[in-house]
């Protein structure tokens, strides 16, 4: 048995900023990258097509932003913007801990979350009390290129854990997302079922 974590809302909290656009526009400024007038609405148009499931990363999506308006900025240099951008405190949630180490005790434990900020998960895991070398793998949508409840996303993570789909067993928070485990032939522990602190007896009693 392997056990995959979603990280947002399981396994920490965090407080993103009010106005997204605005925060990457503060960070842009500061590395003297021109902000075009209409920054918000340039944040909010569709600048890359993807398909359905794939995820999109918000550096590409910023970069042909500026694009958009004339402004040209390196994949780095929006990459440490967003980075910067989104950056906020992380407070664990209880039971957290003790989750991740019964996990352990039983097989192969990863993270699997939804963020299309590259390098965001491993720093907002580097800020919690979990460190990003506590797991066998550590896969964001960003990386492996595709969103929960995408099955693919699943298929991924029990791929890095060195297992089946059907020896997977996916914890996280949000039915809609989390909850797409099933499809892809693993087993979803959803929090609205079985809260965070009752997670170990859970899965001993799942042997």
């Amino acid at each position: 048995m392997a056990v995959s974590f979603d990280l947002f809302g399981t396994l920490v909290e965090v407080t993103p900023p009010d106005d997204p656009a605005r925060a990457v526009a503060t960070e842009l400024a500061a590395r003297d990258v021109p902000v075009p007038s209409d920054w918000e609405r340039a944040y909010a148009e569709r600048h890359v097509e993807t398909e359905s499931g794939a995820e999109l990363s918000l550096v590409e999506h910023v970069v042909a932003g500026l694009d958009s308006r004339g402004v040209a900025a390196s994949e780095a240099e929006v990459r440490a913007t967003l980075l910067d951008a989104f950056a906020t405190p992380v407070r664990m949630k209880r039971g957290a801990r003790a989750a991740v180490g019964a996990a352990a005790e039983r097989g192969p434990v990863g993270v699997l979350s939804n963020c299309s900020v590259p390098g965001l998960v491993p720093r907002v895991l580097s800020r919690s009390e979990l460190r990003a070398d506590a797991f066998d793998a550590v896969v964001s949508s960003v990386d492996c290129g595709w969103r929960k409840p995408d099955e693919r996303a699943f298929e991924r993570v029990a791929a890095r854990l060195n297992v089946s789909p059907s020896e997977l067993r996916h914890v996280g928070d949000d039915p809609d997302t989390d909850g797409g485990a099933t499809a892809a032939g693993a087993t979803s522990i959803l929090l609205e079922d079985v809260p965070l602190t009752a997670v170990p007896s859970h899965l001993e009693n799942a042997e």
